[in-house]
């Protein structure tokens, strides 16, 4: 054999070993995962969605994996504290996110981020989506979805509607609505949904869209109407309400949504264990119906159909924000 070619096999043989110590390591070392207490980041307070969402799935893993997951609420700046925060942690696994519509697809059309959304954090798994509602006091004399836009057609700017703050999926799922509509409303701006909604109760505001956990004791409790529902099909909560599109707003679709992800970099096969883990617990009946009663519905699937989804929803939102000159406050 010629010394080159002798040379070039040593190579590959060389390589070879290398390539397999590589991966035996990485096998290893999402085998021994973790290997401290898992902190999950929730970028709001104790007892919302999201928060409640990240407490069942760490409740599970701890029970499954035999391993400590911890909460660890960073609220403020709409979810930047939290995700600046990630962002610049270890990325091993051991410090992850409880991402949101909000943070992680709408902020980076209407803020100057210290992060960037797709290249500093890698997609772990969707865990849950959360249907908004369209709500309406039930006095209003509003009784359809059709009602509301020609009212709000006949009247331009003379309706009001309120969001949960700038840059929510309620927000920017009425700015969709009134540009699909061809209407334009007033907002007032809360600080939370349930301010918002108080309003509406006082007459202070006309219409707005709110998630389930939010807006349901109203609608049950008869003084809210549901009059439509942002996903994309119709929610056990709210039964015989129909969607947005399926009232003749085709296609529309706009749902708050939670899912895991971690600092970019974080080892390929730890994000697998990961989501493969968090896939079960989301199967489980006591799950599905915990979540349900935050008005969330579970999720699932790859670390690549969550990346795909993020970067669909990143488009569409700044597509809204542009459109209608939304810039943060």
């Amino acid at each position: 054999m010629a010394p080159q070619l002798r040379f070039c096999n040593l190579l590959f043989r060389i390589w070879g070993v290398i390539a397999l110590a590589i991966a035996s390591t990485a096998i290893a070392y999402a085998s021994n995962f973790p290997t401290k207490p898992v902190r999950i980041v929730v970028p709001y307070p104790p007892g919302g969605a999201s928060d409640t969402v990240a407490r069942v799935i760490a409740q599970n893993l701890s029970d499954s994996l035999n391993a400590s997951f911890v909460i660890e609420n960073k609220p403020g700046a709409n979810g930047i504290i939290a995700l600046s925060y990630v962002a610049k942690a270890e990325p091993d696994g051991h410090t992850i996110l409880m991402g949101n519509v909000g943070p992680n697809a709408i902020n980076p059309s209407i803020y100057k981020l210290p992060f960037d959304t797709q290249k500093d954090f890698a997609p772990v798994i969707y865990t849950n989506s959360v249907p908004l509602m369209l709500v309406v006091r039930a006095d209003s004399g509003i009784e359809t979805m059709d009602d509301l836009i020609a009212k709000a057609k006949s009247e331009p700017n003379a309706l009001f509607y309120g969001t949960g703050g700038t840059g929510t999926a309620g927000h920017f799922a009425m700015e969709l609505f009134m540009k699909r509509a061809g209407i334009q409303m007033q907002r007032v701006s809360y600080k939370g949904d349930g301010l918002a909604l108080q309003d509406m109760l006082g007459g202070r505001i006309d219409a707005m869209f709110t998630t389930g956990a939010s807006g349901l004791p109203h609608v049950h409790s008869g003084r809210l109407k549901a009059i439509a529902v942002g996903s994309s099909k119709q929610v056990d909560t709210v039964p015989g309400v129909k969607t947005v599109s399926e009232l003749g707003m085709t296609d529309f679709e706009a749902v708050s949504w939670g899912g895991i992800l971690a600092p970019a970099r974080t080892p390929q096969e730890v994000i697998d264990f990961l989501n493969a883990e968090i896939n079960k617990v989301l199967a489980k009946p006591d799950v599905r119906e915990a979540l349900a009663k935050t008005g969330s519905e579970t999720e699932g699937g790859s670390p690549e159909d969550f990346r795909q989804y993020i970067l669909a929803e990143t488009k569409k939102w700044g597509d809204v924000a542009r459109q209608a000159g939304i810039k943060g406050e």
